[in-house]
Formats: structure tokens, C-alpha cells, sequence
């Protein structure tokens, strides 16, 4: 039951007056629309995930609860490697606080986790690695737990034998190692009490699903990769009041291209760029929608549906605590707007095409309930009144004895007004006023001003009345006429409230015999949110609509551009992109320094992996071919903790590129071997380019971008289709360097490093030097020491030479001329010579 606060009610009164007077006991509302109300981000717990993982026979059993959603999810029984890539790839995605798995495992599955548990994490924390007993992961025991769990998406008017078949039709009851695996997380969610530590131990963790997962099409793109491209970019938040809260998106692809308006819909859009995909069937039905959004005739309905979006709440939330009787005032109003919201996006989904399968899922998916969810909550809470008392309240018409007691209630000012008018009557001169209050609880008091010869406590008795207690300078007692009260309207207060807490627990229970729909509802709003927001971006930025080829092998991009550098260039000049086929695998891009070669590597990537998450790009077109994997070579990502040099960072790299890049991965690799020796680092690129053409057509994609020359000069790459040079266009004019930002095919014939370092704003001395210095190593004649500088020198010398001498004291009769000259006149004359 819901426990409430009451203050007792007071009357001001003025020197010399006499007025009787009562507070009333409740506020009077005014008419008025029902005020918006705002879900607190404070309100929602920091999101954890417990996962638990068998592996048997070369194969993986995988569940993990969310506390986010208070959703378990799982992943049927699928194969992995020996060395557990499956499993790297689930933990490297959802980040779990523990790994729950068996005490007796496999010889693999135990090295593996006390490898991941004990080995330096980059992340804030490590997971904690639980083993419970082999017992927990029983297949019966499982099975038991799973059916005798108390979930509120089940009616509970199900029988045992409906309840199994209920299940049956979600779990995959056929995959045995998954049968366990949720089998041991439901034991390690009871023994833990995850989210319900501090309730009743008869409350039990709150379950409101069960959901599938997958991991199947998806391309590897390891966290280098995702910090090189600035997929994500994380910042301190710029509001002092906002530090504590944690980070916020900065410059990123995320950043630009996230316009969701709820958080399910931000957390889909974050999911989808961790998740790139191979599935064509899922990429092309993206696009169909953003394409469907993006045209002219459809802006307005984009924008309705949008606006929406705005009112799709976390239910999951919301619902948790429901299952848990924590229900707050306003997520009744939270939930009737998200409801009423998914009821227009359904009815707007149903006059649009249904050929394209996101209507036709949002017009069949929510269904009446979500009708008979809102019309219960519309026609049952009073939004306005429950937020003027900061309790669940009910409108008018829906019990009769509560809005008889409440008219009471009503009438009690007026009444009790009269009442005192009466009591004072009877009361003694002295005493200039008095009133009669209700405190929820007590009961009925009357309240007397405390008179200046009301001292000691002994004054406090009054013939006829039982003195209570002071408060304020006020007197409260009990009367014969405030115990009639008493007896005739009872504790009103706390009735009302106990009769509206019932209503409230069957109106719960009501909502969540029906929160199995609520799912999809979250799941397809969030899905349209997300492809509104890109479709809001594409025709922004003018995208256009990648197309898709598994018998393509590369990409090939015309007037490509890359989406973070386009908004903070004044101009940006488009590069096309063509790889594979007869187009070679490896491309070997030469170029001056900041001629844009990095940005134009970067601008593949980016391209790429926007058509993998089923976003529009910015090209004029874009062919993309299988790709299963994007590895970098572009940035290092320094760190103390890491304890490695920044060479051996990029080694780490380029060898996880070497030994995982396939046929169909896509390879970028800029300015690889220049953190250590020049001849060390260009062997280094040679023979990793010349081990990857060793494999012919099994090469991956190569993007090489290198101001090591030799490398086409000293012919270190074997010559072929394979290969294919590129540079980045520029022009002499005068001393000065111009940069086109256009690649164009051909090798660059020098750096041009000295008017890099112009620009850099070195003193055009040292930049003349450097020049010299550079022919003389190139045409293999010996560096002769700068005469200007040798001059300077000879004079600082003799200059000093000329100060020991003037300092000499000649009438010191411990002056020995031979010893100072020996010491000192004579070596500073020789280094003069």
C-alpha cells in the first residue's frame, strides 16, 4: 500500500479578530488541460547484463538478462571455433557486468574466461566470471525453472499445459545447451536478486520477455576501427550540472545521423551500427522505407509520424515497476500517451503501402489491446488530480462509494467552519478564535491560539476538552462535537486513498495480463524511428540509396564523399572508388601530406559501412559488394595502461588484419612503418602488401596510403592487375604548393614535405636547409656543415676566449701564465682553428 504524508491544515488570524474558521481539507482543482509530463532521465537505473554461456562439443548456449528492459534474450544453440570467436564477438557487443557459466567446463571455455577475466580490459570495468555448480545447469532443473517462473506477460488464467505450450512457441526447447544456459541464469538472477535486492524476498526478479538474438550476416569491425572513422565519438558533457551524468555523442557518424525522438528508436540506431549486416533481404527493406519517407509527397506524413515518436516512453520501465507495486504517479500518464501514440502510428501505418513490410508489421502487430489498454487508463485515472496530490487518483463515475466519501470530503470546509463557530461559543472570552482541522490518522481537532497566560503546561487544561498536544503556538484538543465527527465521517482520507490503491492494483493487473503486446509496439516504433531519422539525414545531406551485389566482389563509389568532413569544409571535392574485378585489390595511393589521402581511406570506409547498417550514403551512387569484415591501419590509440609502444600498437593492427581479412574484408592502411626506422618500416609495408598478393585472388581489399616513394621506386611490389597506384592531384605554382583533393591514377614523385612544413610556419631557413640537406642524401654526396653557422660559431669562441683573458688578475702572485695557458688559451684557440 501506497503511504502518503498529510500537514495539518491552519487558519491565520488577525490581531483582535475572532473569526471561526477550518482548513480545508483537500486542494480545489480548476478546469484546465492536463499538464505534460516529462520522463526524468534520473528515473531510469544504470542498465546491467548478467550472461550466461555453455559450451559443449563445438557448440554455444547463450542467454543474458537486461535490466534496462527487464527482458531475457538468447541465442539458439549455434557453432563456434575453438577459439571461442562467437562468444568474443557476443561480449565484445553487449558489454556484460558477469559471465555466468558451469563450474565443469570444457578445457577451451576455461581458459578463455580466466584469459577474459583476468587480462587488461580497456573498458571502465572487467566482468566478473561466476561458476556455479554443474547441478544449477541440470537439463530437467532447467526445464523446471523455465516453466515454473512467475512472468506477467503469461494470463494467469493459463493452465500448466497451456502455460507450457505459451512458452514452447518462444523458447526453442530443442536447443538443449540453451535450455541450460537459462536454466543456470535464472538460478544466478534468484540467487543475486539482480534489481530487488532491497523488496521482500517474495518478490521475485521482474521477467517481462523473452527474445531471440543473433548474430548471423554481420561484418567484423573491431573498436579501433569504430574510434578511427569516428562512428562514435564520446565527450565530456559541457554542462557543469550535466558532468556527473556521464558522456555525450560529439562530432561523430552516430552523432550526425541520430535524430530519433525516442530512446528505444537511439538504442535501435546504436545496436544497428554495432550490428552492419550482410542480410540484403534486411538492408533493402531499410532502404525501402527511408526511400519511401524521402519522397516529396510523403514529407508531411514523415513528420506526423515523427512528432509521434515523441510520446514512445520506456514501458519496459514502467512495467518493472508495476510487477514490483513502485508504480509512480506520472507513468500512468506516461503509458497512456505512449499507448495513444502507438494507436496513431497504426492507424497512419494502415493508409500507407503495404508492400513494404514495416507497415504491413505496424498495421497487423498492434492489435486491440493496445485500444483497451488506453481506453482503461483514459476512463479510470484522473491525470490532473493525481499530480495535484502526488497520488494515484480516480476520475468521477468510476466507484460510487469512493465519490461519496470524496463530496463529503468536499463539503467539510463550509461544515466545519460552522462547527467552530459554535465550539467558540462555548469557549472562553479570553480566547479570540479557533478552528476545527482533520489530520488523516487523528481525527478531528480542535485548534485554540495559545494565550500569553498559558505558561506551563497545567494551563493547558480547558473544562470539557482533552488537550492533545501544542504545535506552532496552536492548541489541539478533543471535543464531544470533534468525536461525533470522528464517528460520523471516519477517517475519510485514508479510505479515499485505500479504495483508490485497490483500483490502482487492479488497473496493474489489467495492464499487464496485456503487456505481451507492448513488445512489438516498442520493437516497430523504435524500427520506424530509426529509419525516420535516417531518411531525415539522407535527404538533408543529399544521400543517395546504395545498391547491393553478392556477386560483386568490392565496392565501387562515384563522386563519394565523406560524411563528417563535408559539414566542416567550406568546399569538399568528391572522389570516386573502384576496387576489384578488373580494377586491382590493392590500391597503393601515394601523395603529398595534407592532400587529403587519409580523409579519402576514411571516406571508403565510412561509405561502406553506412550501406551495411541500411543507410542512404553520400555518393552520387554506390555499388557495394560482399563485405564481411572492415580493418584499420589508420590512427593509434595511445594509452598508459596499455603499456605498449605507439609502433607496436600499429603492429597489433596490421597483424589482426593479416591474420583475419578474408576475400570479401576491406582493408585500409595509412602511413603503416613510419613509427620506427625508414628502411625497417618500408620493409614492414612491403611485405605485408607482398603477402597478401601471394594470394591472388583471395586478397583482400587494400587501401594503402604511403609517403614511402621506394616503395615504387625500388619496385618492391611485384607488378600485375592486382595492383593499382593512385595519387592525390597537385600543382606547382611557383614556391607554392596547390592541392586539388582529386585522385587521379599515377605515382607522386615527391613528398613535398618542405611546403607542409610552410605551412606549419617553420622559418623558411630551416625549410631551405632541409631541402639542401635532402638533395644531398638523394644524389649520395657527403652533408658539409653550414659555413654561416661555422662563422657565428668562431666568433662566439674567440669572443669567449677574449672574456678569460680580460678577467685575468695579473697581479695575483699565484698566477702561473704556462698552467692557463696550457688549460685554457690553448684548447679554445684549437677549436677556433
Amino acid at each position: 500500500m501506497a503511504s502518503f504524508r498529510a500537514t495539518p491544515g491552519r487558519a491565520p488570524l488577525g490581531p483582535g479578530s475572532r473569526p471561526a474558521t477550518a482548513s480545508p481539507p483537500i486542494p480545489v482543482l480548476g478546469s484546465g488541460e492536463i499538464r505534460e509530463v516529462q520522463e526524468e532521465d534520473e528515473d531510469e537505473e544504470p542498465a546491467e547484463i548478467h550472461l550466461c554461456v555453455l559450451w559443449n562439443s563445438g557448440y554455444l548456449g547463450i542467454a543474458y538478462y537486461d535490466t534496462s528492459d527487464s527482458v531475457i534474450h538468447f541465442m539458439p544453440d549455434a557453432p563456434d571455433h575453438e577459439s571461442l570467436k562467437l562468444l568474443q564477438r557476443v561480449l565484445d557487443e553487449i558489454n556484460p557486468q558477469s559471465i555466468v557459466t558451469s563450474a565443469k567446463q570444457d578445457e577451451n571455455m576455461t581458459r578463455f574466461l580466466g584469459k577474459f577475466a583476468f587480462e587488461e580490459q580497456r573498458g571502465p570495468r572487467r566482468p566478473e566470471v561466476v561458476y556455479l555448480p554443474s547441478v544449477d545447469f541440470g537439463l530437467e532443473i532447467s526445464k523446471q525453472r523455465l516453466l515454473s517462473g512467475n512472468y506477467s506477460f503469461i494470463p494467469e488464467s493459463m493452465t500448466a499445459t497451456e502455460k507450457i505450450l505459451f512458452l514452447s512457441s518462444i523458447i526453442p526447447f530443442d536447443c538443449l545447451l540453451l535450455v541450460r544456459a537459462l536454466g543456470g541464469l535464472l538460478k544466478f538472477l534468484g540467487r543475486r536478486r539482480i534489481g530487488v535486492e532491497l523488496e521482500d524476498c517474495n518478490v521475485s526478479v521482474p521477467i517481462l520477455g523473452f527474445k531471440k538474438f543473433v548474430l548471423t550476416h554481420l561484418v567484423s569491425i573491431d573498436q579501433d576501427t569504430y574510434s578511427v572513422l569516428q562512428i562514435f565519438k564520446s565527450e565530456s558533457h559541457p554542462s557543469v550540472y550535466k558532468v556527473a551524468s556521464g558522456l555525450k555523442e560529439g562530432l561523430s557518424l552516430f552523432g550526425i545521423l541520430n535524430r530519433c525522438r525516442c530512446k528505444w528508436g537511439e538504442k535501435l540506431l546504436r545496436l544497428w551500427f554495432t550490428r552492419p549486416t550482410q542480410d540484403l533481404g534486411e538492408l533493402n527493406s531499410r532502404l525501402d522505407v527511408i526511400q519511401f519517407f524521402l519522397l516529396p509527397q510523403n514529407l508531411d506524413m514523415a513528420q506526423m509520424l515523427h512528432r509521434l515518436m515523441s510520446h514512445i516512453k520506456n514501458v519496459p520501465l514502467i512495467l518493472k515497476r508495476m510487477k514490483l507495486s513502485h508504480t509512480k504517479v506520472n507513468d500512468w500518464q506516461v503509458l497512456y500517451k505512449t499507448v495513444y501514440s502507438a494507436l496513431g502510428l497504426r492507424d497512419a501505418c494502415r493508409s500507407l503501402p503495404q508492400s513494404i513490410q514495416l507497415f504491413r508489421d505496424i498495421a497487423q502487430e498492434f492489435s486491440d489491446d493496445l485500444h483497451h489498454i488506453a481506453s482503461l487508463i483514459g476512463k479510470v485515472v484522473d491525470f490532473e488530480g493525481s499530480l495535484a496530490e502526488n497520488r494515484f487518483t480516480v476520475l468521477p463515475n468510476i466507484d460510487p462509494e469512493i465519490d461519496e466519501k470524496k463530496r463529503r470530503l468536499m463539503g467539510l470546509p463550509s461544515f466545519l467552519t460552522e462547527v467552530a463557530r459554535k465550539e467558540l461559543e462555548n469557549l472562553d472570552s479570553r480566547i479570540p478564535s479557533c478552528s476545527v482541522i482533520y489530520i488523516p490518522l487523528i481525527g478531528f481537532l480542535l485548534s485554540i491560539p495559545r494565550l500569553p497566560s498559558m505558561a506551563e503546561a497545567s494551563d493547558f487544561e480547558i473544562e470539557g476538552l482533552d488537550f492533545m498536544f501544542l504545535s506552532e503556538e496552536k492548541l489541539h484538543y478533543r471535543s464531544a462535537r470533534t468525536k461525533e465527527l470522528d464517528a460520523l465521517l471516519g477517517d475519510l482520507h485514508c479510505e479515499i486513498r485505500d479504495q483508490e490503491t485497490l483500483l490502482m492494483h487492479q488497473l496493474q493487473c489489467q495492464v499487464l495480463a496485456r503487456a505481451a503486446v507492448l513488445t512489438p509496439v516498442l520493437d516497430l516504433a523504435a524500427r520506424l524511428d530509426v529509419l525516420l531519422s535516417l531518411a531525415s539525414a539522407a535527404r538533408e545531406y543529399g544521400y543517395s540509396r546504395p545498391r547491393y551485389s553478392s556477386q560483386l566482389h568490392g565496392v565501387r563509389i562515384q563522386n563519394g564523399r565523406h560524411p563528417l568532413m563535408e559539414l566542416c569544409a567550406r568546399t569538399f571535392v568528391p572522389n570516386s572508388t573502384e576496387c576489384g574485378e578488373d580494377k586491382g585489390r590493392v590500391k597503393v595511393i601515394t601523395g603529398p601530406n595534407s592532400s587529403g589521402k587519409s580523409i579519402y581511406l576514411k571516406q571508403v570506409g565510412l561509405i561502406t559501412f553506412m550501406a551495411l547498417v541500411g543507410s542512404f550514403v553520400p555518393a552520387e551512387e554506390a555499388d557495394i559488394g560482399a563485405v564481411d569484415a572492415i580493418f584499420t591501419r589508420i590512427h593509434s590509440c595511445e594509452s598508459i595502461s596499455l603499456g605498449l609502444s605507439t609502433f607496436m600498437i600499429d603492429l597489433n593492427q596490421v597483424a589482426k588484419a593479416v591474420n583475419n581479412a578474408t576475400e570479401q574484408s576491406l582493408v585500409l592502411i595509412d602511413e603503416f612503418g613510419k613509427g620506427t626506422n625508414t628502411v625497417d618500416g618500408l620493409a614492414l609495408l612491403a611485405a605485408v602488401l607482398r603477402h597478401w598478393l601471394a594470394l591472388g585472388p583471395m586478397c583482400p581489399h587494400i587501401f594503402v596510403a604511403t609517403n614511402f616513394l621506394s616503395l615504387v621506386q625500388l619496385q618492391l611490389l611485384p607488378q600485375g592487375p592486382l595492383v593499382h597506384y593512385l595519387t592525390m592531384e597537385t600543382c606547382e605554382d611557383g614556391d607554392d604548393l596547390v592541392f586539388f583533393y582529386q585522385l587521379c591514377e599515377g605515382i607522386a614523385n615527391a613528398s613535398h614535405a618542405s611546403h607542409t612544413a610552410a605551412q606549419a610556419g617553420l622559418p623558411d631557413k630551416l625549410i631551405a636547409r632541409a631541402n639542401e640537406v635532402s638533395d644531398l642524401v638523394r644524389s649520395g654526396k657527403p652533408i658539409q656543415p653550414v659555413k654561416e653557422l661555422l662563422k657565428e660559431n668562431q666568433i662566439e669562441k674567440c669572443q669567449e676566449l677574449v672574456g678569460k683573458f680580460l678577467k685575468l688578475d695579473l697581479d695575483d702572485p699565484n698566477l702561473d701564465l704556462d698552467i692557463f695557458m696550457g688549460q685554457e688559451v690553448l684548447p679554445a684557440a684549437t677549436a677556433i682553428l
